[in-house]
């Protein structure tokens, strides 16, 4: 049964404060009460019942069961659990969703599970496993315990250290200042199975990046989540080198050169998805780092309206990339989701009738119906190069990774003046500054005038967490006082996430853009000609309704979207 018939069977049900109040466990005061702190946080109904201690879990429970017709079961630590079942799924699920198997009969795989409405949790289990599943009701508390007995650490990366420092054989030679670690075949299984669960760990945490870098007493291992670093785990400094060694060999790098940088990758397949993985290593002063790049297809496109667009914004950003020639800037620091817009405006304009070139370092994802060119500087293909290539290939569309020198710059600019139409990147802190970053790469300013369509800057900012979701007017303080009255004004309250489970107590959950929109009108073109400064262009931009990124970041507060504090952080 698929997430929208179950929506639908259930939304059909007797709702859970009836079931309550009939019970005698619930007011009709308090229902209205908890449906009103549910309008503005977000949280389940249910959570907030027991949070306000107005009902016991156990309460809930029993009326979850009674509403969904699932079977409540009570004491999980009743029941022995063929560890064979357990095994189904991995830990890292279990702990994720807070559910645990306890028995199979053919395909039909029974589960624990503490919130029924979690269709992700049951979701993700049935594809795992590949098996129908069906749920019963058990505390949080007692399924947390369960995971702990059975899988006793199996899998953990905690365990897999353990193992491997109980067993291992260290043998350190000092010639030529190099450790030489020789390991048995025991030891050798527990470093493959450590990093194969952190990066399934990672993949499962939605991680952008793992870092793997020595200190100088621990090993750290750290998840980029959203855009900030979150250290998972720490081993003794003794395994450090198996387990760059062990990165190596996936990525088919050299394992024996230590002195100077390496780049490879490497796919692996999970949940019937592959994932693939840039490998970077370093040398450094405590011995070498691996960073790890996770690139997942499913993040590679998105549409437009998932990228946080504002209306108004949207609504201009969709009329500029239909032009038929010139050039469209995207700008914003490293990791600002540059790459996700240009793909996402490539999906949106892409059809049979185009032919869409683009030349990037490297290819992140592959698009259908593109032809994507890879630069590769010891061959002799740059940018520039790679850029003439194209010209003599009939593009309509031509996407450049990056614009960073003069050569490219100009072949770029006069592309777009005969008659295509260009998208490309540059490393500015706003839109205006687009102008400023070209001249200073030696572009004429009557090209930019001609070519420039319009320039987009773009950050990206955490989004509070929908399940911790509460009020927060002290942060309001942070803000300027004319920011300060525009809340008053608004009548508005700003909002912040506490910290809960599925945030990781971190009070973000996913992220969303912020954008500058500027677009190069009559008047910008004459005073691009006339060599007027960032801040004239800046104030006609904004005369003619453009957004800066702190404003729009703010309509983004005024809707509870995001904090205070994550704005203030990027802009």
């Amino acid at each position: 049964m698929d997430q929208k018939v179950r929506t639908q069977k259930r939304s059909a049900l007797k709702k859970l404060g009836e079931i309550l109040r009939e019970k005698g466990l619930l007011s009709q005061q308090q229902i209205e009460q908890a449906l009103a702190i549910q309008r503005t946080s977000g949280e389940r109904f249910g959570r907030i019942l027991v949070r306000q201690g107005w009902i016991t879990e156990n309460d809930l429970l029993d009326a979850l069961s009674e509403r969904f017709g699932i079977p409540r079961l009570r004491q999980i630590d009743a029941y022995a659990i063929d560890p064979a079942v357990v095994k189904l799924i991995p830990v890292e699920m279990a702990q994720r969703y807070t559910v645990i198997p306890l028995f199979r009969v053919d395909d039909l795989l029974t589960i624990a599970i503490s919130d029924p409405l979690d269709v992700g949790a049951l979701d993700a289990v049935r594809f795992h496993t590949r098996l129908n599943v069906q749920e019963v009701l058990a505390s949080e508390a007692e399924i947390a315990a369960a995971i702990k007995k059975y899988f006793r650490g199996d899998g953990s990366l905690e365990r897999i250290i353990s193992s491997v420092e109980e067993n291992m054989v260290l043998e350190i030679e000092e010639e030529a200042d190099l450790e030489e670690t020789r390991i048995d075949a025991t030891d050798e299984a527990s470093i493959i199975n450590f990093v194969n669960v952190i990066l399934s760990q990672a993949i499962y945490d939605k991680a952008s990046d793992i870092h793997c870098e020595a200190d100088d007493k621990i090993f750290r291992i750290r998840y980029r989540i959203d855009g900030m670093l979150q250290q998972v785990t720490t081993t003794p400094l003794s395994l450090a080198s198996m387990i760059i060694s062990r990165i190596k060999i996936l990525a088919e790098l050299d394992v024996s050169e230590k002195r100077v940088p390496q780049d490879g990758r490497f796919r692996l397949k999970i949940d019937n998805r592959e994932i693939d993985v840039r490998v970077s290593i370093i040398p450094t002063v405590n011995g070498e780092k691996a960073v790890m790049r996770l690139l997942d297809p499913r993040n590679a496109v998105l549409k437009l309206t998932d990228l946080g667009f504002s209306a108004g914004v949207l609504e201009r950003w969709q009329q500029v990339i239909r032009k038929s020639e010139g050039i469209i800037f995207i700008t914003g620091p490293t990791g600002s989701g540059k790459t996700t817009t240009l793909y996402s405006v490539l999906n949106t304009i892409n059809s049979l009738s185009k032919n869409i070139i683009t030349v990037e370092n490297p290819v992140e994802y592959k698009l259908p119906l593109v032809n994507q060119m890879q630069v590769n500087t010891k061959a002799g293909l740059t940018f520039a190069s790679a850029l003439r290539a194209i010209l003599r290939q009939d593009p309509d569309v031509i996407l450049i990774g990056e614009v960073r020198d003069r050569e490219t710059a100009d072949i770029a600019v006069r592309s777009a003046m005969t008659g295509h139409l260009v998208f490309s990147t540059l490393h500015t802190n706003d839109a205006p500054g687009a102008f400023s970053r070209l001249q200073d790469m030696g572009v004429e300013p009557f090209l930019m005038s001609s070519a420039v369509l319009a320039v987009l800057a773009q950050r990206l900012v955490r989004v509070i967490c929908p399940y911790c979701k509460e009020k927060s007017p002290a942060s309001l303080k942070l803000l300027p006082e004319a920011d300060q009255r525009r809340f008053a004004e608004k009548s508005v309250m700003a909002f912040k996430g506490k910290g809960c489970r599925e945030c990781k107590n971190s009070g973000y959950k996913g992220r969303t853009g912020i954008h500058e929109l500027l677009i190069v009108d009559a008047t910008i073109r004459r005073m691009l000609i006339d060599g007027e400064s960032e801040d004239n262009i800046r104030e006609h931009a904004r005369r003619q309704g453009m957004l800066q990124l702190r404003e729009d970041g703010l309509l983004k507060v005024f809707a509870g979207i995001t904090t205070v504090e994550e704005l203030l952080r990027v802009a």
